[in-house]
């Protein structure tokens, strides 16, 4: 079995980690129905509305 042959860093393995933080805003886009603010590629939460058609009911 393979064996490291000198120690990982602290520097080195804390960078290795940071890099899986999220630094910017998730995206968001318009609903073309309703206008509202909504993640992409996703059903509108508001009016539920995905694709130019009435996906779920939102009551």
């Amino acid at each position: 079995m393979a064996v490291p042959k000198k120690k990982t860093s602290k520097a080195k393995s804390r960078s290795r980690r940071a890099s899986a933080w999220r630094l910017e805003a998730p995206a968001r886009s318009l609903c073309p129905q309703c206008h509202n603010v909504k993640l992409p590629h996703a059903v509108c939460p508001t009016c539920g509305w995905y694709k130019g058609r009435q996906a779920i009911d939102v009551g």
